[in-house]
C-alpha cells in the first residue's frame, strides 16, 4: 500500500539538497507512494513535474522566519499550514525535514514521525559560522542544536559517526541512508546534446562560488599543473568566479556558461571532474560523474568522497587546502584512470533502493 510521505524544505532554489528531494520524490511516486513538497518559500531552479504536489506555506515578502522573534509565529503557522493541507489531502505517514530554516521551524511542531535530514557536517559548518561573526554563529548554533532529541537521517557515515563522538547535539536516533540517484535518467540526459559545450577538452567543476568550495585551492592547483586544459565551472556568480581566478592568474583558463538545467552533458564531456571542497556531506558531483563515465579527483575532505572513492579508486583523493597536491594528482588522473563503470557506490545509491529505505520509515 502507497504512503503519503511530506517532504518538507526552505526551497527548491538550486543546491544539491533541492535536487536530491525532488530525485526521492520523483522515484516515491514512481514506486506508487505519494510525496508532497512542503516549502517555506515558492522559489524554484528545477524542473518539476505536473504530477509532483507542491505547497508553499510563506509569501515571498515574509522573511527571516527563523529570526529569535518571529521563529514561534512562523513554526506555528507551517505547522496550521501542514494541518490544512493533510484536511484536503489526507494525513501523511512520513516526514522528511530538510535544511536549516524548515529545521528550526519543524523542530518545534508535534508532528508526528518527522525525520531530519543531516546534509552536511555539523561541526564545519559551526566553525564556517564563527569566522563569520558572533550573530551567524548563534544562527547556526540554533539551527544545528534544535535536532537534540530528533530523529535524524545522515546522508553519509562519515557525518553519523561525527554526530555520535562529538555529542553537540544528543538525537533520538541516528541512521545513515545515502542520497538517492536516478542513474539511468542522469545517462540519458548526459547524451542530450548542447551546442555551447566547448570543442576542445576540459575538466569541470560544480558547485556554487561559496567558501566551502575552495575555488581559491581550485585555482591555485590550476595555475601549478603541467597539463594547461581550461576548466569549466557550473556556478551562478560569475563575476566572484573571475575576480578570484584572475587573483590567482589563471582567468583564462576559466569557462563560466552560467547555470545549466542539465549539467549532464557538460559532466560527461569533461576529461576530469574536480572537487576542491572543505567539507560535503555526500558529494553528489562525484556520484554524477562516475555514473557517466568521468573521472575524478576530490579533496579527501569530510564527508563523504572517502564513502564514495574506495578501492582502486582512493588514490585520487588529496588532502584538503593543498593546491599543490591537488595540481600533481589532477595531472596524474588526466594521464591514467581506471574504469569508472563499476564504481561499488553506484549500486549502492539506486534511487529505488533508496526510495525503499525511506519508504520503511513511514
Amino acid at each position: 500500500m502507497g504512503k503519503r510521505i511530506a517532504i518538507v524544505i526552505d526551497s527548491l532554489v538550486g543546491g544539491g539538497a533541492e535536487k536530491v528531494m525532488l530525485v526521492l520524490a520523483n522515484t516515491l511516486q514512481s514506486m506508487g507512494h505519494e510525496p508532497h513538497l512542503i516549502l517555506l518559500k515558492s522559489d524554484c531552479d528545477h524542473f518539476v513535474p505536473q504530477s509532483l504536489p507542491i505547497h508553499s506555506c510563506f509569501a515571498e515578502h515574509e522573511k527571516n522566519l527563523d529570526s529569535f522573534w518571529k521563529v514561534s509565529a512562523s513554526a506555528k503557522k507551517l505547522e496550521a499550514f501542514i494541518h490544512q493541507v493533510q484536511s484536503e489531502v489526507g494525513q501523511f505517514d512520513l516526514f522528511i525535514s530538510n535544511l536549516d530554516k524548515a529545521n528550526v521551524l519543524m523542530a518545534r511542531s508535534k508532528l508526528e514521525n518527522v525525520y531530519f535530514v543531516v546534509h552536511n557536517s555539523i561541526e564545519e559548518e559551526l566553525t564556517r559560522a564563527r569566522k563569520l561573526g558572533p550573530f551567524n554563529y548563534w544562527n547556526m548554533w540554533k539551527a544545528k542544536t534544535c535536532l537534540s532529541g530528533k530523529d535524524l537521517i545522515t546522508v553519509s557515515d562519515g557525518i553519523a559517526k561525527e554526530i555520535k563522538e562529538v555529542g553537540r547535539i544528543q538525537p533520538a536516533s541516528v541512521q545513515t541512508i545515502y542520497n538517492p540517484f536516478d542513474l539511468e535518467k542522469i545517462k540519458q540526459l548526459s547524451l542530450v546534446e548542447n551546442e555551447l559545450i566547448p570543442e576542445q577538452e576540459y575538466m569541470i567543476h560544480v558547485g556554487r562560488c561559496a567558501k566551502q568550495k575552495r575555488h581559491d585551492i581550485l585555482f591555485q592547483a590550476l595555475a601549478q599543473m603541467t597539463n594547461k586544459l581550461p576548466i569549466v565551472l557550473l556556478c551562478k556568480n560569475k563575476k566572484k568566479a573571475l575576480k578570484l581566478a584572475k587573483k590567482y592568474g589563471v582567468e583564462e583558463r576559466i569557462i563560466i556558461p552560467g547555470f545549466q538545467e542539465n549539467p549532464y552533458p557538460w559532466v560527461k564531456n569533461a576529461k576530469l571532474m574536480v572537487l576542491s571542497s572543505d567539507y560535503e556531506g555526500l558529494p553528489t558531483v562525484l556520484i554524477e560523474s562516475l555514473a557517466v563515465g568521468t573521472p575524478v579527483v576530490s579533496t579527501d575532505c569530510r564527508h563523504g568522497p572517502n564513502e564514495i572513492l574506495t578501492g582502486k579508486f582512493a588514490q585520487y583523493m588529496v588532502p584538503r587546502r593543498n593546491p599543490t597536491k591537488l595540481a600533481q594528482k589532477v595531472d596524474f588522473a588526466l594521464a591514467q584512470y581506471p574504469d569508472c563503470s563499476d564504481a561499488d557506490i553506484l549500486e549502492k545509491v539506486q534511487a529505488k533502493t533508496v526510495a525503499q529505505k525511506y519508504a520503511d520509515l513511514a
